[in-house]
């Protein structure tokens, strides 16, 4: 299992419902949080996906992801 993070524009409660079900439905992802509180918005996701597979589920709801560096 991996962790990876990404930085997005999914800034509060609302956004996080509207992306929920895409992130919950990709294969692979066992937990994934936002921490709106950080001027980045990172997501931070856990399990077996790509990082491709992670950004195609945020775009499709509508937002956008960028992976960090670590």
């Amino acid at each position: 299992m991996s962790t990876l993070k990404f930085k997005t524009n999914i800034k509060c409660g609302g956004c996080i419902s509207a992306v929920t079900p895409a992130l919950d439905s990709t294969s692979g992802i066992q937990n994934w949080a936002v921490d709106t509180a950080n001027s980045d918005k990172i997501l931070t996701v856990e399990g077996d996906v790509t990082p491709e597979k992670v950004i195609q589920a945020v775009t499709k709801a509508g937002y956008t992801a960028t992976p960090v560096q670590a």
